[in-house]
C-alpha cells in the first residue's frame, strides 16, 4: 500500500535530522515541500536525489489532487515543510484528512519543533502549554487572542516574524506589564538566543538591539498561577467571622470549623485556635 510520509526536518542545524528521515526521503518517489530551493539544500547535503515538487499555502488544493493521484498510482510521497514538522502552523492537515478518507496509510517521521525547543530552553513551566501559532496581524484581534490565553495557567507558545515582534511584545505588556516571557530566535543555529525576563525587560532589550530583529521568533508567555489568583469566598472576612460562618452555615462544631479554616488559609490549626479564642 502506498504511504504518505510526514517528515520532520531541521529548524536550523542540518545535523538535527534522523537517520529514518534521511532514509525515507531517499526511498520515496517524490518529496513535496514548501519551497523547493530550501529543501534542495537539505537534499544536497545528504545526497538525496528524490524529485522535488511544491506544496504550499497558495497551491495546496491543486497539489493535494496531484499527491492523491500519485498515491493511487502506488507512489510513496513525503511531505516536508521548510523547517520543522509539516502540518504544524503550516499547510498539510487537509491533505492528511483526504488521504485518510481514501484509506491511504499516513506515517509520521518526527523531527524538531521550534516552539518545543524554545520551551525546553526557557525555564518556563512546561507541564501545561498551548500552541497558538501566528497571531492575527490586526492589533485589536491580536490583543483579544492574547487577553484570552494570558488569563490561563498554561504557558502560551507563539510564532512571530521579526517585522511584528515589537508590536506583539508591546501588546503583551499592555495586558500584563509584569508577566514573565521568553523570546527565542535563531534556534539550533550558531547565534541561537533564548532570553527569559519580564516583558518590560524584553521590550527594552529589543529597543537596544540586545535581541536583534533577525530570524523567526518564538514567544513564550508564562501562564498565571491560578491558585495564587483565585478568589475565595472568605477573602476580606476576619478569621473569627470565617470560623463562625462554618459553625452557623455548616452546623460545625468550633473544633471542626477551626480545622477547616486552617485548611482554607493554609495556617496551622493551633494558630487558628489561638487567634480565634483570643478574639472571642
Amino acid at each position: 500500500m502506498p504511504i504518505l510520509y510526514l517528515v520532520g526536518t531541521p529548524i536550523g542545524n542540518l545535523e538535527d535530522i534522523t537517520y529514518r528521515a534521511v532514509r525515507t526521503l531517499t526511498e520515496v518517489d517524490f518529496i513535496f515541500c514548501e519551497d523547493t530551493r530550501v529543501t534542495a539544500k537539505l537534499c544536497q547535503h545528504y545526497q538525496i536525489e528524490t524529485p522535488l515538487k511544491s506544496y504550499h499555502e497558495h497551491n495546496k488544493d491543486k497539489s493535494a489532487e496531484h499527491i492523491l493521484a500519485l498515491l493511487e498510482e502506488g507512489k510513496d510521497i513525503a511531505l516536508v515543510s521548510d523547517a520543522g514538522c509539516p502540518c504544524i502552523s503550516d499547510p498539510g492537515y487537509e491533505l492528511v484528512n483526504q488521504a485518510r478518507e481514501q484509506d491511504y496509510r499516513v506515517e509520521t517521521i518526527p523531527g524538531p519543533n521550534a516552539a518545543i525547543t524554545a520551551l525546553m530552553t526557557s525555564g518556563l513551566p512546561s507541564y501545561k502549554f498551548v500552541f497558538l501559532g501566528f497571531l492575527p496581524r490586526h492589533a485589536k484581534e491580536k490583543h483579544a487572542v492574547l487577553e484570552k490565553w494570558m488569563s490561563r495557567e498554561s504557558t502560551s507558545m507563539i510564532y512571530e516574524s521579526p517585522y511584528r515582534i515589537k508590536q506583539t511584545v508591546q501588546a503583551i505588556a499592555e495586558i500584563d506589564p509584569e508577566r514573565r516571557v521568553a523570546i527565542g530566535r535563531e534556534l539550533t543555529k550558531k547565534f541561537e538566543q533564548v532570553e527569559t525576563e519580564s516583558i518590560q525587560t524584553i521590550a527594552q532589550m529589543l529597543e537596544e538591539a540586545l535581541i536583534p530583529q533577525k530570524g523567526e521568533f518564538v514567544v513564550l508567555i508564562e501562564g498565571v498561577n491560578e491558585e495564587a489568583t483565585a478568589t475565595h469566598w472568605w477573602e476580606g472576612m476576619s478569621l473569627v467571622n470565617h470560623v463562625d460562618s462554618y459553625m452557623q452555615k455548616e452546623d460545625m462544631t468550633s473544633k471542626d470549623a477551626i480545622k477547616q479554616v486552617s485548611v482554607d488559609r493554609k495556617m496551622k490549626k493551633r494558630e487558628v485556635y489561638e487567634a480565634y479564642h483570643i478574639q472571642e
